[in-house]
């Protein structure tokens, strides 16, 4: 038996969707214009116009991973500092908590190299890396706002100098690996990373044209050159 095929064209701007149905033989072939109640217009070939069943195009839907997601930053206002700004942050925090801006710089270019949107896999973020709990208990409400960031990374450095009194390995060992690792250790934990982490802090913030201030602290792997009682030359890092 033949049949006819109706065809519905529905006008959107941007938009055409086309239903096909399947007709008895009397159906008539004459293209007729009718509008729904909403005003569409609807061009059908069967007469009389039959009542055109409408699908709504299914919505598309956008996979994408979000820069909240990303393990290489998040968009934060303000992020778009600059290393010029994040010096003067650098200089208001050293005079405000009396810590070695150079020890902060050499932090800070460890930690994430001068990335204010930096964000490890572990959860720590922004320009001096910190964790929730970290960031939190120093009043860093967003650890992706460079001010606040800075301010209560210092201020957890300070911390931790102070609770070691000034021995730098053990501080920064700390920043790393967490006090308690430390106090277990009782000195550097054998955690390859936190060993390559003091030694990168520690090549940053002693090489020339850091800007250390003089004395500040003494660096314990430098090469010493003495010379004996019998007058041999001895070179060690002791």
């Amino acid at each position: 038996m033949q049949k006819r095929t109706a065809i519905t064209a529905w006008l959107n701007p941007g938009t055409l969707i086309l239903c096909a149905s399947l007709f008895a033989p009397g159906a008539s072939a004459q293209i007729a214009k009718v509008a729904d109640p909403g005003g569409r217009r609807l061009f059908i070939n069967a007469e009389p116009p039959i009542t055109a069943k409408l699908v709504a195009a299914k919505q598309r839907t956008s996979i994408y991973l979000s820069s909240e997601s990303s393990f290489t930053g998040r968009d934060r206002p303000g992020m778009s500092i600059g290393r010029d700004g994040v010096e003067k942050l650098v200089r208001e925090a050293s005079e405000r908590h009396r810590v070695d801006p150079a020890l902060i710089r050499a932090v800070i270019e460890t930690e994430s190299n001068w990335n204010p949107r930096a964000y490890s896999h572990k959860g720590a973020g922004g320009l001096m890396q910190l964790i929730p709990t970290t960031a939190q208990r120093y009043g860093a409400y967003d650890v992706f706002n460079p001010q606040q960031n800075i301010d209560a990374g210092v201020r957890h450095l300070k911390t931790l100098l102070q609770r070691y009194n000034g021995n730098l390995d053990l501080a920064l060992a700390a920043y790393n690996a967490g006090e308690g690792a430390v106090d277990r250790a009782h000195g550097i934990p054998a955690f390859r990373e936190t060993r390559n982490y003091v030694q990168k802090v520690q090549d940053a913030y002693f090489r020339p044209g850091s800007g250390r201030l003089a004395d500040a602290f003494v660096n314990t792997r430098a090469i010493h050159r003495d010379v004996t009682s019998e007058g041999r030359i001895v070179f060690s890092n002791d």
